[in-house]
């Protein structure tokens, strides 16, 4: 939370704590507000919004204590910090007891006060995060197919999710393994805390342990501030550690750790952190051969290794399209406010006929279109108009058009080579390495072809 944005509001009967908190806080950038006793506290936390307050204990009309009893059950997710010249510890602990954030003893100190605030606002931050990531994890779209191996994912599911076991999901890209996630933390007993997700594919490995375990400010050259990682925003809930196949070794080392103890520590730190973290790990990688590798840790593996759920592609279970498709069409009508097209027999076969190289994500984002540029139906004719790109096109009986072979095995290895890197993301090492050649290779041949990410 920007220092601009945050809100303070201080509550003391004595002008001068108020006065020197008020300079003090200004100054570090803060917005500052006052009341002189419990009583007109109580009505501008009813009636405003603040990231922190500072009660004091002993004051006229309504003490400290008071206050705290009633702003915790009014505004529950309120950090209120303590402060008190009189207070004995049994007071301290009631306080604490009743939901105050801190308590602190007057003379107050000024690096005691000023990490007590950072803190009280990273824990509003945290809190706001937790929300908004609880939120979006209750739309969570429905696992739609009844094939034999579907409804397989769907048995395991539902007997797995109520317990604490780690589960490992495989399948390759765009088959729903983070739906499958999802689907484990909603009919969970941690379905009341938040679910969060990490793609480890995506996050630089120099940066990775700073995301999963947060760090301390100044422990590294941009670290201004200090940053809470991805274990301690699922406490109490589920981490979905998606792709974590392309985790460095380093970071492995430590989610083992964090695995076999609960307890992290921050980048920079050396206080350890319990947490209470279910985990739910993906890879589209065959971890073995990794292993084999030395590319990923065996312990690490076997820890996350519990309960092994595949999901199958989409070739696969083409049977389920029909269904895929009549739900992605009410969805996506839904979502856009307009109106669901029918889709007819044919039209459904030649999806069927597809070989799905990004399964399910494809196949939606395939009905999306369709939706947008079909007329009043989706036939058989917008499928062959609107789905099959140059590349895609079935050569056979199309060999006429070809001068000599040279020209069909250029048209041939350009297609393969933009089927792959699409079917990668462009990942121009990884294609390389699949396709087994070097990458200088593969850039050379993406010249010559004009090979470009659209």
């Amino acid at each position: 939370m920007a220092k601009a944005s945050a809100k303070i509001l201080i509550i003391d009967d004595e002008q001068s704590i108020r006065r020197t908190l008020k300079e003090i806080l200004e100054y570090e950038g803060y917005k500052i507000e006052e009341a002189e006793d419990g009583s007109e506290g109580m009505v501008k936390i009813k009636t405003k919004k603040y990231d922190v307050v500072f009660c004091d204990i002993k004051m006229p009309k309504m003490d400290g204590l008071e206050v705290l009893a009633n702003a915790s059950k009014l505004k529950p997710d309120l950090p209120i910090v303590m402060i008190s010249g009189h207070a004995t510890m049994e007071t301290a602990v009631k306080a604490v007891k009743t939901g105050a954030f801190d308590f602190i003893e007057k003379p107050l100190d000024l690096n005691r006060l000023l990490i007590t605030v950072r803190n009280a606002l990273d824990k509003s931050k945290l809190l706001v995060e937790t929300k908004k990531l609880r939120r979006r994890s209750t739309q969570v779209m429905e696992m739609v197919g009844e094939s034999s191996a579907i409804l397989k994912i769907k048995e395991t599911v539902d007997r797995v999710a109520p317990t604490d076991a780690r589960v490992f999901v495989t399948g390759d890209n765009g088959t729903g393994k983070e739906l499958v996630a999802r689907w484990i933390h909603e009919k969970s007993n941690r379905k009341d805390g938040p679910f969060v997700e990490v793609n480890c594919a995506a996050i630089p490995s120099e940066l990775i342990e700073s995301e999963l375990f947060g760090h301390e400010r100044g422990s590294f050259t941009s670290a201004h501030k200090q940053h809470i990682g991805k274990f301690e925003q699922s406490n109490g809930g589920t981490l979905f550690l998606d792709e974590i196949g392309d985790m460095s070794l380093s970071a492995q080392a430590k989610v083992l750790r964090a695995l076999q103890e609960n307890r992290i520590t921050r980048v920079g730190g050396d206080k350890e952190i319990s947490v209470d973290v279910r985990i739910v790990s993906a890879t589209n990688k065959d971890l073995l051969q990794e292993v084999e590798k030395m590319r990923f840790r065996l312990d690490l593996y076997h820890r996350l290794n519990v309960i092994p759920i595949k999901v199958p592609s989409l070739n696969d279970r083409k049977g389920d399209i029909p269904l895929l498709a009549n739900h992605f069409i009410q969805h996506i009508s839904d979502q856009n406010k307009m109106p669901a097209k029918p889709i007819t027999r044919n039209a459904v076969k030649a999806l069927q006929d597809i070989h799905w190289t990004g399964n399910v994500r494809e196949l939606k984002n395939i009905i999306e279109r369709l939706l947008i540029l079909s007329d009043t139906k989706i036939t058989s004719a917008d499928v062959e108009k609107y789905v099959y790109s140059p590349t895609e096109v079935k050569v056979t009986n199309n060999f006429d058009r070809f001068e000599n072979l040279q020209e069909f095995k250029e048209y041939a290895e350009k297609s393969f080579l933009e089927h792959k890197l699409t079917k990668n993301s462009w990942n121009v090492s990884k294609t390389a390495e699949e396709i087994s050649i070097q990458r200088s290779h593969l850039y050379n041949k993406m010249d010559k072809y004009n090979l470009k990410r659209q």
